[in-house]
């Protein structure tokens, strides 16, 4: 089987908000894995769910931990570009040839669960199993893995992981996880394991409540992160890297990190809390620390680009998201005005996204992206909730055109953010690189 072929068999597989509510799914998942004989169990893992930056904090773990000597491998979702980026050993995608070997061992697993009681697995659980299996393979020394939607019925939660990570509980994926944030919460405390040490940098007393509660049925050691730890983070003129001072009970951390927002700093805090978990099992020196998220890329997340205008891409499909993107515009760029160029999802809370913005001096082109298995709202549509709210908005339903758009409209001293929906991001990312050069690294 060659990679195109496997990727065509991959796409025809239900996708994973289809079978979301489906409350075997799990069992599912069990079952596609002894039909593999159980891969997630030769390797040692790492587990990272939450809201809002649960990819850049598994990303900051496998980056500290590949930086102490070991081979890591990392399962984060979505992909950007190549679904190949869902597999990662030592940063580096599986192969497209190693893909399609890997994939087509899945074969008669999917054909023999097609006719059982569970029915096919999902286009998620299919690659989370390639992971897993890609992981067993090489022999990793640890892998550090991100979940999918929720917690408790996610297919990543099958693991029992070394220590378990909560960012944060917000308000995504309602429509299967639960109409509050404290019947999400539960969902997410659901990847808490017995005796298993959880780390956590939600902050709302209702959510920490239900964090602790689950953690004590577990006997499972809880470290909330702001207790934990002291964090500082100082951004100087001119520079788009954060200085990062980091005081825990352990250790003492200086460094810089090249992402702005501050709640990237929060997550490489939440990272390194999680790596002093387990330092008895995979310890990992300061210095391991420092250089692992001193060189730290982060493709479509708080990517800035010193163009004329400078452009920002940030994977905001969420309102903390979004809260996070602002205050992070805020943060770094006080002097200047932005425009947004935007597409955002059928099922996404376009108001709360558009009232988190609503503070910025900013002007909003509205596009769409077209992929088989994910709607776009029409742009005209979020042109009209965007002016109800006050906000100066148009459509250009061709995102390659509204790009362009924005760049004409834009101040050379101003900023083009490109946001909403990873599909988008990732579509004018790619266009960009390939047609305005290679992409350029900001230092402090």
């Amino acid at each position: 089987m060659d990679f195109e072929n496997a990727v065509r068999i991959l796409e025809r597989s239900a996708d994973e908000s289809r079978s979301a509510r489906f409350p075997g799914r799990l069992d599912r998942m069990r079952t596609l894995l002894q039909h593999l004989e159980n891969p997630q169990e030769r390797f040692k893992s790492i587990h990272v769910g939450g809201t809002a930056g649960k990819g850049s904090t598994a990303t900051m773990i496998a980056a500290i931990l590949q930086n102490a000597g070991y081979k890591i491998g990392l399962h984060t979702k979505p992909h950007l570009h190549a679904v190949t980026e869902r597999a990662r050993i030592g940063m580096q995608p599986i192969e497209n040839q190693r893909f399609a070997e890997i994939f087509s061992r899945l074969l008669p697993a999917i054909d023999e669960m097609r006719l059982s009681q569970w029915g096919p697995p999902s286009y998620f659980e299919l690659l989370v199993a390639l992971a897993f299996m890609y992981f067993a393979q090489e022999r990793v020394d640890a892998a550090v893995i991100e979940v999918g939607v929720g917690g408790s019925l996610d297919g990543t939660n099958v693991i029992l992981p070394e220590v378990a990570v909560l960012t944060n509980v917000g308000s995504d994926h309602r429509d299967v996880l639960g109409d509050t944030i404290a019947q999400i919460a539960q969902d997410k405390a659901g990847i808490i394991k017995p005796r298993t040490p959880i780390v956590t940098a939600a902050e709302q007393p209702e959510v920490l409540q239900i964090i602790s509660d689950a953690a004590r049925r577990q006997e499972a050691p809880l470290t909330i992160v702001a207790e934990y730890a002291q964090l500082v983070s100082k951004t100087a003129a001119g520079s788009y890297a954060q200085e990062i001072e980091l005081q825990t009970p352990l250790q003492r951390y200086a460094f810089s990190l090249p992402l702005i927002g501050e709640f990237q700093a929060l997550n490489a805090a939440t990272a390194i809390v999680a790596c002093e978990q387990i330092h008895n099992v995979l310890p990992a020196t300061v210095a391991d620390v420092t250089r692992g998220l001193a060189n730290l890329s982060l493709p479509g997340r708080t990517e800035y680009h010193p163009a004329r205008p400078a452009l920002l891409f940030d994977v905001a499909h969420n309102v903390e998201k979004a809260a996070a993107l602002r205050e992070a515009l805020k943060r770094h760029f006080p002097d200047r005005r932005f425009t947004f160029v935007v597409a955002i999802a059928e099922e996404k809370d376009v108001s709360g996204m558009l009232e988190a913005w609503r503070p910025l001096p900013a002007q909003y082109i509205f596009t769409r992206f077209d992929v088989s298995h994910r709607r776009s709202r029409y742009s005209r549509n979020l042109v009209n909730a965007a002016e109800q709210i006050g906000l100066a908005a148009r459509a250009v339903d061709d995102p390659v055109e509204a790009l362009g758009v924005a760049r004409r409209i834009t101040s050379s001293s101003d900023l083009v953010v490109v946001t909403g929906s990873t599909f988008l991001v990732a579509a004018l990312r790619r266009w960009f690189l390939d047609n305005a050069g290679q992409l350029t690294h900001v230092h402090a």
